[in-house]
């Protein structure tokens, strides 16, 4: 599957948002999200959610395992596939940061994880009729609210332990 592309803002415009992930790569102190991979501070990383939901909804019928795709199982996967992505980080000696995820000897299996959470991500919400873009982007208004940055800069306590 191709990796999703960064795009410039004005080639975004054009283009329906309903149906994707856009992680806003914006420079200053309201930076939220960063792309690694972005060239300029107007880029953003889409990936087509509702791309990858039609895929899975036809590997799952060709295999008939909607039936087993239930809340349950799906919830359950998603932290299982989380938990494995933890584990590659298990016995790391002191914090290497992201210079370990480069490594070449462990990209691969972060890479794979990372798909795992996703697709599993992508199913529960396709199954669950839920919006991940609409949902994100409330959860980010709220934080930004709970978390202002002329308080929290630098700070990683809760918003209930900051005074």
């Amino acid at each position: 599957m191709p990796r999703a592309a960064a795009i410039s803002r004005t080639a975004l415009a054009t283009q329906s948002l309903a149906p994707r992930f856009a992680c806003i790569v914006s420079p200053g102190p309201t930076e939220t999200f960063r792309s690694p991979k972005a060239a300029t501070p107007q880029e953003y990383l889409v990936i087509d959610n509702q791309k990858l939901a039609i895929t899975l909804r036809s590997f799952a019928a060709a295999r008939d395992w909607d039936q087993f795709h239930t809340p349950k199982n799906l919830a359950t996967s998603i932290s299982v596939e989380a938990a494995e992505l933890l584990e590659l980080f298990q016995w790391s000696r002191g914090e290497k940061g992201w210079d370990e995820v480069t490594d070449p000897s462990i990209r691969a299996r972060v890479e794979d994880e990372l798909a795992d959470i996703l697709l599993y991500l992508i199913r529960f919400a396709d199954k669950a009729d839920i919006d991940l873009e609409a949902i994100a982007e409330r959860k980010i208004a709220l934080n930004a609210e709970k978390y202002p940055p002329e308080r929290f800069r630098g700070s990683d306590r809760k918003y209930d332990e900051l005074g």
